[in-house]
């Protein structure tokens, strides 16, 4: 318990750079270098996995398995969906917004249902992080004009939330 309460509270630490983020002109930054020997400590498991469409990777955590992509799944876009029998999830899509600036893609998902929006760069990538409906959304432009998309959730309680910025912070370029 000592081990997940650290994890928690260096997580935390860490995390709240992107919350600093949107009071100050300086980018908040978190890397995988950062979370990884606090993962390690918790004695959380899991694995990275690759996205061959785009050169990353992210850990997954055990239990959760990979479902099966429909055609219509692709064609929304979706590389990789994730989920665990409590109902935890973890979707990837790339999706084409003919050359969207990151700004301009945060600009155009504002509404009702996405708060605490705020610019970041995890593991050197610059992204836009915030929440939509109880999930966790970190959200990255491409050089082909795309957007990465990575959620997890549902994010409704402090264990579920810190499950959720271990996956966000663990995307990376893969080698």
């Amino acid at each position: 318990m000592k081990k997940l309460f650290a994890l928690m509270l260096a997580l935390c630490l860490s995390l709240t750079a992107f919350a600093a983020l949107a009071e100050t002109a300086a980018a908040a930054e978190i890397t995988w270098e950062e979370v990884a020997p606090m993962l390690e400590a918790s004695g959380l498991t899991g694995e990275f996995v690759t996205f061959d469409e785009i050169a990353v990777k992210l850990f997954v955590p055990e239990g959760m398995t990979a479902a099966e992509l429909t055609d219509e799944d692709r064609e929304k876009g979706y590389i990789g969906y994730y989920a665990a029998e409590d109902g935890d999830a973890i979707a990837i899509q790339y999706v084409n917004v003919e050359g969207m600036t990151l700004e301009d893609y945060a600009a155009s998902i504002q509404g009702d249902d996405v708060t605490g929006l705020e610019f970041g760069t995890v593991n050197g990538l610059p992204c836009i992080s915030y929440e939509y409906n109880d999930c966790l959304v970190c959200a990255f432009t491409t050089q082909m004009g795309y957007i990465l998309e990575v959620t997890v959730g549902p994010a409704a309680d402090d264990n579920a939330k810190l499950g959720a910025s271990v996956v966000l912070a663990s995307i990376q370029a893969a080698e």
